[in-house]
């Protein structure tokens, strides 16, 4: 048994495959199956391991951010390069939420995030999540500061 990540694009599904892998480190395209008119039909990569698979499946059923792809990072350096890729053609959201040119949703979450929203202080954890909904996209030193000073 295995559990893939599966999206429903109109049209673009191939486009935002090389896109997606050339953003995300470790990342490949593994499969594409093309129509009998040799347009991608469906497109298979892995996204630092995970197996996401695209499908331009045509109009009627679009991208919501009822569902989204988060990536963890470690630097703000990585929280701003990913961000700034996703989030050119799109539209920014909040707390790191942001849906990209294609209308597919994502999540570009600091790796220390987790660490300060679960701490043993119930106001340092607050003072966080207060900061956190103040962004779109997220600033570590404006969290780790809102934590160092509740």
């Amino acid at each position: 048994m295995s559990i893939n990540t599966f999206f429903w694009f109109e049209s673009a599904a191939e486009e935002a495959a090389t896109l997606y892998t050339a953003l995300v480190p470790n990342s490949r395209i593994t499969d594409v199956a093309r129509n009998s008119e040799g347009v991608a039909f469906v497109v298979s990569v892995e996204l630092d391991g995970q197996s996401v698979t695209l499908m331009n499946g045509g109009p009627g059923h679009p991208l919501t951010d009822a569902a989204s792809l988060q990536v963890v990072v470690e630097t703000q350096e990585e929280v701003d390069q990913l961000w700034d890729a996703l989030v050119e053609g799109g539209e920014p959201g909040p707390c790191g939420w942001l849906t990209d040119r294609f209308g597919l949703s994502w999540q570009v979450t600091p790796a220390v995030l987790s660490t300060l929203m679960s701490g043993d202080d119930p106001a340092k954890t607050i003072a966080v999540g207060t900061a956190l909904r103040s962004m779109s996209k997220l600033d570590i030193k404006t969290l780790q500061d809102a934590y160092d000073n509740a």
